[in-house]
Order: C-alpha cells, then sequence, then structure tokens
C-alpha cells in the first residue's frame, strides 16, 4: 500500500528519512502492513541516526509493542529528530485510515515520554507486560502507553 503514496522518502529542515522497508507482515504479532524509515541528517554529508516505524494492524502483541517505534542514535540524541520523524510519518498514518495511533515506551525512558508529550500524544495508561510479550518489547516489564491523534491538518506533506 506505502508505494502508491510515492514517498520513498520524506524531508523536513533537519532531516530526511529514507525508506528502509515496506510491506511485510509478521502475522505472529498482528502486524499487518507497515513501513520503515532510516532517519538522516539533513545536508550534503547527511548521517543516519536513527530510524522509525509504522506498524499497521491490531493485535494483543501490538498492544504493548505500540503502532510507531523510534530509535535515535545516541550521538543524535537532543534534536528532536524522534518527534520531526514521526510528524513526517503521520500523512502514511492518514493513508491508511487512522486517526489515531498508540505509542509505547519504558516507563523510565524520559527522553521518549517527552516525545510524546511534545507529539500531543495522551498518556492512556501504564500497564504490565505479559511474560509472553517480553521479548517482542525487548525485555520490558512494564509500558507507558500515549495515544497520538493524528490531525488531518498535521498530516499533510509539505
Amino acid at each position: 500500500m506505502l508505494l502508491a503514496f510515492g514517498k520513498r522518502s520524506l524531508t523536513d529542515e533537519k532531516i530526511k528519512l529514507r525508506l528502509w522497508s515496506y510491506g511485510p507482515t509478521d502475522n505472529d504479532i498482528g502486524i499487518t502492513d507497515g513501513c520503515t524509515y532510516d532517519i538522516y541528517t539533513k545536508g550534503i554529508f547527511g548521517r543516519r541516526c536513527g530510524y522509525v516505524s509504522y506498524r499497521h494492524g491490531e493485535s494483543e502483541a501490538l498492544y504493548y509493542l505500540g503502532h510507531i517505534g523510534y530509535h535515535v542514535d545516541p550521538l543524535f540524541r537532543g534534536e528532536s529528530f524522534a518527534y520531526r520523524a514521526v510528524k513526517l510519518i503521520q500523512p502514511i498514518i492518514v493513508a491508511y485510515g487512522m486517526h489515531s495511533v498508540t505509542i509505547t515506551t519504558d516507563v523510565d525512558n524520559i527522553p521518549s515520554r517527552k516525545t510524546c508529550e511534545k507529539l500531543g500524544c495522551v498518556l492512556e495508561s501504564i500497564v504490565p507486560v505479559p511474560l509472553k510479550f517480553r521479548e517482542v518489547c525487548m525485555g520490558s516489564m512494564a509500558k507507558c502507553r500515549y495515544i497520538l491523534p493524528i490531525k488531518l491538518e498535521d498530516a499533510a506533506w509539505k
């Protein structure tokens, strides 16, 4: 579905997202479609500094894993790259017909929690991760579940 939107790269003033993968499903955890973009710093010497993923689907595992995942390499933290990356992929989420998605983070991951708050997410709950989902959640014992409402006016490619 993603290729129908023709967006292999997305950009703003500071970062560029390059499509790394799309479409492969993981039925074991309920991902029916999705995409992952590598995050690069903008400029002639742009460096890969992380990734952002959108996982489309609903399942018990995705309840703990979330629809959106991101990682910024330590050298590049503090520049709001995760925030910018999530903003850039919002039109893709809208194209999938979603009006809100979940982002989960570890309770003690304060920078990620601040990113969620900056995005306008609402903390829905803090939930214990059942043993059967701890591996997919990288060993986390508990997750903060944030709801990100997708506003159509914020989800237009510029």
